[in-house]
């Protein structure tokens, strides 16, 4: 509701006849500042928010911190320092979207943004992922441009003379009888542009492009058919961005025991070895499996050889290897043989069963989804020869195997 004056604590809407504040439109974020006494510079109130109606009033959401009346005058304040940054990453916006034309064609265009003070955010139409190369193109170009340092131009003139000057008009916005064009990048060999990107805009941008001072991409994804989003950050954004990256990097080679140019070769050298490690503690796992142990048991089922084992801290991945190695090493004979491995590792039990080619009776998976069962697992899947499952009861492996073991005796009868 309306009110004559305000009081300390409030949040109220302030509107004003004329106003520095940037309300928030076409992607950037709003200003924020302070309201202050025109004489004594005390803070009336702190500006957290600013909104432009339909009829086009700019409406302050205000903190207010003493009392402001209706009808009287004010000193408004903007965030210097954030307004900076939201310049940054709005121009750099522009200067990418160019480059992203440039680089990946003309039928790159914006779906969509949010400049922010932290960073900027871009989608554009191209129905596949930017690859590395591209992104490092685009880097190139646009700091490149940034370089130049190159004057930011503002002109207001008609939507159709804009066009004909080569301005792009961006996606979801609306325009009246007289726009804002915003030029940067310097010259362009392109008859009828007025400068190398031109586009519709009412946002705040930099005075020079060097003010941007640097522009690096942090990730490019997908966010819907046929459009994809980049991320990006500016200025000092994207120096504190490098250094928290080189901060990881130094502290990895400091973990490594090398310097950070030679991390690369340092991570070769110790997943070469440690893949070397989980061959040796594979092979001997494998090893113990095949040579039996105080969980291992061997039995004779009509004339099939069923061999079962339980390995403790094994994990799934082995199990298939050890069943395989144990079909290999049973004798040979007109029964066959089946294997049945259980890997008990954290809390949880892996099971793999195998079936030796010459058993049609026996089918793999069918045993496999009985000793899950007792598991307290689902299902179970795979071939008929060998199919693995797995369930939150290892407690119960002895149980599993008995199960099969009884499946298998049941086979033999039908």
């Amino acid at each position: 509701k309306e009110a004559e004056n305000t009081q300390k604590g409030q949040e109220v809407s302030i509107i004003s006849n004329q106003t520095p504040f940037y309300a928030e439109s076409g992607g950037q974020l709003a200003d924020i500042g302070f309201f202050l006494c025109p004489i004594s510079h005390e803070v009336l109130g702190e500006v957290r928010n600013v909104w432009k109606t339909q009829q086009g009033l700019f409406v302050h959401q205000v903190v207010v911190n003493g009392s402001i009346k209706a009808g009287s005058s004010i000193l408004m304040r903007v965030n210097k320092e954030r307004r900076d940054l939201l310049r940054s990453n709005h121009s750099a916006t522009h200067l990418m979207h160019e480059a992203l034309r440039e680089v990946l064609g003309k039928h790159v265009m914006q779906k969509g943004s949010q400049v922010a003070p932290e960073r900027l955010r871009f989608d554009f139409s191209h129905n596949k992922p930017v690859e590395k190369t591209e992104l490092q193109a685009v880097e190139g170009i646009v700091n490149s441009r940034i370089r130049m340092n190159s004057e930011v131009r503002t002109l207001l003139m008609t939507p159709d003379a804009a066009i004909k000057e080569g301005a792009l008009a961006l996606f979801g916005e609306k325009y009246g009888d007289e726009v804002r064009v915003v030029s940067m990048g310097g010259v362009t060999d392109v008859p009828g542009r007025m400068a190398w990107s031109v586009e519709l805009c009412g946002g705040t941008h930099v005075s020079r492009t060097g003010d941007i001072s640097l522009f690096k991409i942090t990730t490019e994804q997908a966010v819907a058919g046929g459009v994809r989003r980049i991320e990006a950050v500016t200025n000092a954004g994207a120096m504190q961005w490098i250094n928290d990256r080189l901060s990881i990097l130094s502290a990895a080679a400091s973990r490594l025991k090398t310097t950070p140019e030679q991390v690369p070769s340092r991570l070769d050298a110790v997943l070469s070895e440690r893949q070397r490690s989980e061959k040796m503690v594979s092979d001997l796992r494998k090893a113990m499996a095949e040579g039996g142990g105080n969980n291992s048991e061997k039995l004779e089922i009509g004339n099939i050889v069923f061999e079962s084992r339980i390995l403790d801290n094994t994990p799934p991945k082995e199990l298939k290897n050890i069943a395989e190695s144990l079909i290999k090493a049973s004798p040979a004979g007109k029964g066959g043989s089946i294997a049945a491995v259980i890997g008990r590792d954290a809390g949880k039990a892996s099971l793999v069963v195998a079936v030796s080619d010459n058993l049609q009776n026996q089918d793999a998976i069918s045993l496999v989804r009985t000793g899950v069962e007792i598991l307290g697992g689902k299902g179970g899947g795979g071939r008929r020869d060998m199919a693995q499952g797995g369930g939150n009861n290892p407690d119960k492996a002895e149980d599993a195997l008995k199960a099969i073991a009884q499946a298998i005796s049941d086979n033999l009868k039908k």
